[in-house]
């Protein structure tokens, strides 16, 4: 079947990188906005009996990089497509998996049901916050990983004497991961949230003192998450030269400010998000569009994908 290559205004360059190294072209088509905000999105190339693949992450703002996921959905299935597939490099909502308190809503959940409205054959994800979180869609997901893709990219800033860090415990399966592919000890920050953008690191397991901290974690948001794990483990005789990996970086508010005052070494991250390119940040970017075009191709032709995916 013909492959198809549709891109939303959430990251085109990574959707250009994926259509390249498939040898295409992402379709034209027209995003734009009525007077009164209402959203028009307009396939122009077509796309009849392809087999279409949707390049959308929905970070900031993450309601319009939604809308227009459904959108680009509902034109391509209009235009005649045979099939069609998201690929969500970074899914947001996904922290809204359950209510903290009691009279708010489960965004993610409400999401997912939104999603399968679109009639997807199926969905693509990177490094979901929460794995459970493929059980809010009624249609199949694939959950793969950046993790090894990262490990790979650390090469000289990985020292003898470093340990994988998780921020905290929500990060711990991951930092696992981590410290199985690179082979190094673990340690364990133990977080409370105070509120969106403030947290509070109470205490560390496993042994810190006198090693290059790699703290592990799916995101970087505000840098609160960061901004505690590191001055925890400083207080705790860490070597001041921390690296930071994390799969998506949203960067947002005070994420900037935060990180810089930090005695960071290297923040590796993937292009899951469009990052700007005014950052003083020791940034270090790794693509996913070489795992993405691969998943993309043997998709296409029905095979296997088993080793892209995130452990469960």
């Amino acid at each position: 079947m013909e492959l198809a290559i549709v891109a939303g205004s959430g990251n085109p360059p990574l959707a250009d990188a994926i259509a390249d190294r498939l040898g295409s072209k992402v379709c034209r088509s027209t995003i734009s906005r009525f007077p009164d905000t209402e959203l028009h999105v307009e396939i122009n190339d077509t796309v009849r009996g392809c087999d279409v693949y949707l390049i959308q992450p929905t970070g900031p703002t993450a309601d319009a990089h939604l809308m227009e996921l459904l959108f680009l959905a509902d034109a391509s299935r209009r235009a005649g497509a045979a099939r069609v597939t998201a690929i969500v490099p970074y899914l947001g909502y996904a922290r809204q998996d359950r209510r903290a308190k009691g009279r708010e809503a489960v965004g993610a959940r409400v999401s997912a049901d939104l999603l399968g409205t679109a009639n997807l054959a199926r969905m693509v994800a990177v490094d979901l916050h929460t794995v459970s979180l493929e059980g809010f869609f009624s249609m199949p997901l694939e959950h793969l990983s950046a993790v090894s893709l990262l490990a790979n990219t650390l090469g000289e800033l990985i020292e003898e004497h470093s340990v994988i860090v998780a921020p905290d415990l929500g990060a711990v399966k991951l930092a696992e991961n981590y410290a199985e592919v690179l082979r190094r000890p673990l340690a364990i920050v133990h977080k409370i949230r105070l509120s969106g953008e403030e947290v509070r690191a109470q205490s560390i397991v496993g042994e810190v003192a006198g090693r290059a901290p790699v703290i592990v974690d799916d995101m970087i948001s505000t840098g609160g998450t960061i901004e505690a794990a590191a001055t925890a483990l400083l207080t705790a005789g860490c070597l001041p030269k921390i690296v930071v990996v994390a799969s998506h970086a949203l960067m947002v508010g005070p994420a900037n400010r935060r990180l810089s005052a930090l005695p960071l070494k290297r923040i590796v991250v993937t292009d899951s998000l469009q990052l700007s390119g005014n950052s003083s940040l020791p940034l270090q970017v790794v693509s996913l569009a070489p795992m993405l075009a691969e998943t993309i191709a043997r998709l296409n032709i029905g095979e296997s994908i088993a080793e892209f995916l995130g452990h469960r």
